[in-house]
């Protein structure tokens, strides 16, 4: 079972390893930033700069809350449905 996980984690590293990275001729295409990292033409104006920042904000705001409330959800309502999973009772 091991052997089997070990391979579908080397082929799908190859794998997305070949997708990863922009191609020669994509990296003509793309700013400085973004050279080595995404395929076709890069942002045409700021505001898709700006779209691009809000869209990290965005992302990096929602992984931050997820571990806040994945680690210290500060549900104290003896109520609440996770009680009544995590009692044992069932």
């Amino acid at each position: 079972m091991i052997n089997v996980l070990k391979k579908i984690a080397v082929l799908s590293g190859i794998f997305f390893t070949v997708y990863a990275f922009a191609c020669d001729a994509c990296k003509l295409q793309q700013p400085e930033v973004t050279r080595n990292f995404t395929h076709g033409t890069g942002p045409e104006s700021n505001w898709d700069w700006f779209i691009v920042g809000f869209v990290i904000l965005i992302t990096v705001l929602a992984f931050i809350l997820s571990a806040k409330y994945l680690f210290k959800p500060g549900e104290k309502d003896k109520s609440h449905i996770k009680y009544s999973v995590f009692s044992g009772e069932n």
